[in-house]
């Protein structure tokens, strides 16, 4: 249940990061993002390869805004 929550969480925020139109609010969400995808790999709540394909995603996404 511990678990659960902060990865729902995390998907909510990534959610929320993807929505953004704006170039300068996405960039303040985004270190925000990556620490709590991190934090899920450390525990090994989400596998460490799956963190990092979606922090290379938002952040890609991130510079196309």
């Amino acid at each position: 249940m511990h678990n659960r929550y902060y990865a729902k969480s995390a998907r909510n925020a990534i959610k929320k990061l993807r929505a953004t139109e704006d170039k300068k609010t996405a960039e303040e969400m985004l270190p925000t993002v990556h620490s709590m995808l991190d934090k899920l790999a450390k525990k090994n709540i989400i596998h460490e390869n799956k963190a990092a394909n979606l922090k290379s995603k938002l952040k890609k996404h991130v510079s196309q805004l």
